[in-house]
Formats: structure tokens, sequence, C-alpha cells
């Protein structure tokens, strides 16, 4: 007997993560219900987050270990991410952080 779902679960994402995330889902068929579902079957499993939290050992270079061109491709991202508004607002940011130390 299939067991019935009755909670619910409400995160705040980047819209941009998660309209790359459900097409990703869409491509395998998978419902974003059952994604999170198995994501939350997962941390039980692992007793904790079922992948590393870890910084990648790779780094942004420093401005001095770039070419002209690597500098200049990574100016244009970001300018392509501030004018998309890709971006969080600070405050909004550590605001977002505190409110979940205190759930």
């Amino acid at each position: 007997m299939a067991a019935i779902k009755t909670a619910n679960v409400n995160a705040r994402i980047d819209s941009n993560t998660k309209k790359q995330a459900e097409a990703i889902l869409s491509q395998i068929g998978l419902p974003r219900s059952v994604a999170i579902d198995a994501f939350y079957r997962q941390i039980i499993l692992h007793r904790g987050i079922p992948f590393p939290l870890t910084i990648p050992a790779s780094k942004l270079p420093a401005y001095n270990e770039m070419s002209v061109a690597e500098f200049n491709q990574l100016m244009a991202t970001g300018l392509a991410q501030a004018k998309t508004d890709d971006s969080f607002d600070m405050d909004t940011v550590f605001e977002e952080l505190e409110a979940g130390l205190e759930e």
C-alpha cells in the first residue's frame, strides 16, 4: 500500500536554477515532486546531505594570473548576469541565512 503524501515543502530558489533543473527533470521524465522526495530519502539514508559540501579545489584566478581574453570573458559573464538581474542583494542573502539558522 502506498503512503499518502500529506506534507508540503515550500522553498524559494533562483528562477534560473529552477528552470534549468526542471528542464532536465522533464527530459528524463521525472516529476519535480518525485525528485524532491528522492532527495529527502537520500538525506535520510545518508543521515546528511548525500553529496559533499566542499569548496572546489579550483578557484577563480587572480587578475595577474589571467590572460586578457580570460579576464574579458570573466567580466562579460559578470556583466551579462548583472543585466539579467541574475544576482542577489547582499542584505537579502544574509536575512535568508539568518532565517534558516532560526528554523
